[in-house]
């Protein structure tokens, strides 16, 4: 039987309501614009076990119920953390552009990269800046993003590090269109949330801890901020 469903309420910087029902979450990695950085991240998770995608960029599909608005959210294990990306959402034929938070189980990371993103939810901003039909409009190398972790700066830097999010989405459609789109929900395979990839992190490992606070600002738009606490799911 055939579900709906539930819409995500969101609201535009300026304060405008905006209703979405993504049909897709994808959550794209390796999207860094050095390519031979790229290449010496991906050999570094592989000597430590983490298995090589299977394209670069690569793009991980994951249940759309992860989604969340939510200042708080449950993890299974200890050794998970959240990075900063820029989400790009389709909707309707309308993009809008926010903040969110690729909160990942490092632990089994090593094993399987797309069933440790989905062991976790996908924190992002209720707040969103409308794009219009254009998103390519966007100064892209000169938004900034943030990451503090239990107060502490973790991470840090311009977008123009990774690729353009507006290309990133332009393979995704041109790869997602050969893959099946098997839901149970009554929804758009168009309409979807895309996690656009991440910085590096400051320091260069991966730290564990409770409180996570993200920021993305586009210049002449008010920051869009994000900010969440993670705990160990009770059994």
């Amino acid at each position: 039987m055939t579900r709906t469903a539930a819409a995500i309420r969101l609201r535009t910087v300026e304060g405008e309501p905006v209703d979405v029902t993504p049909g897709r979450l994808v959550v794209a990695g390796y999207t860094g614009r050095d390519q031979a950085a790229v290449r010496h991240h991906i050999d570094e998770l592989a000597a430590i076990g983490v298995p090589e995608p299977d394209s670069i960029p690569a793009f991980y599909e994951l249940d759309t119920d992860l989604l969340t608005v939510a200042n708080d959210v449950e993890v299974a294990g200890e050794q998970t953390s959240g990075e900063v990306e820029p989400v790009l959402i389709r909707s309707e034929g309308r993009h809008y552009l926010t903040v969110g938070s690729d909160h990942t189980d490092r632990a089994l990371e090593r094993d399987d990269i797309k069933t440790s993103k989905g062991a976790c939810p996908k924190p992002m901003a209720g707040t969103v800046l409308d794009l219009g039909d254009r998103p390519e409009s966007l100064p892209w190398d000169e938004i900034t993003a943030g990451c503090w972790l239990d107060g502490e700066l973790y991470q840090d830097g311009a977008l123009a590090q990774l690729l353009p999010i507006t290309q990133v989405l332009a393979e995704w459609d041109s790869f997602g269109a050969g893959t099946d789109f098997d839901t149970d929900f009554d929804t758009d395979a168009d309409d979807l949330v895309l996690f656009g990839g991440t910085m590096p992190l400051l320091g260069g490992g991966f730290r564990f801890g409770r409180e996570w606070r993200m920021r993305l600002h586009v210049p002449g738009q008010p920051a869009v901020e994000l900010t969440y606490t993670s705990s160990v799911r009770e059994n």
